[in-house]
């Protein structure tokens, strides 16, 4: 769902820093002071992927293809400690951890070249931890996970989103 003014905002998060994200970023609200995070941001390592909002505005974990599986912990401490309420989970288009099979050579082939290992060593690597990295297709990924988040933490108000690497825009994913 494209967000091009406050009325394409779904209505249980206006008024929310989901809200303000996508004020901030696609309608170029002007960046204010914030002095206490008031969200999460959960999204990929991808360098592509760049969010605007206010410094201190949100706890921000990266992780290959916003999988935060492995990320619990730094969440429930944002949470715990830092009070957040609420999260955004953004996936995005073109992500490399979606058809990891796709890149399988390419990944060996680089760990070979550029880190120094043994063609074994690469491939053992690659069949070893890939599944665990691997989404499958992004917006089902990101719903999956919205979903196994909502499980963990019941009282935290979790969007999904997407970044379209394509407009660098945020989108809501339709559930």
């Amino acid at each position: 769902m494209s967000i091009k003014s406050l009325l394409d905002i779904p209505a249980q998060y206006l008024k929310t820093p989901i809200s303000r994200l996508l004020e901030y970023h696609n309608l170029e609200k002007p960046l204010g002071v914030c002095e206490n995070p008031e969200m999460i941001i959960g999204t990929c390592v991808d360098n592509r992927i760049q969010i605007r909002f206010p410094n201190n505005f949100a706890y921000m974990v990266r992780a290959g293809g916003a999988n935060m599986k492995y990320s619990s912990f730094k969440i429930s401490y944002a949470i715990a400690v830092g009070g957040a309420k609420y999260m955004a989970l953004i996936g995005h288009s073109q992500c490399g951890m979606s058809n990891l099979h796709n890149r399988k050579d390419l990944f060996i082939q680089g760990l070979v070249k550029n880190a120094g290992w043994s063609l074994q060593q690469a491939e053992e690597h690659f069949v070893k931890d890939s599944p665990d990295s691997e989404i499958g297709d992004e917006i089902v990924f990101v719903l999956k996970e919205t979903n196994r988040l909502r499980k963990l933490y019941p009282k935290i108000i979790i969007a999904p989103l997407m970044y379209l690497v394509e407009d660098r825009m945020l989108y809501f994913i339709k559930e």
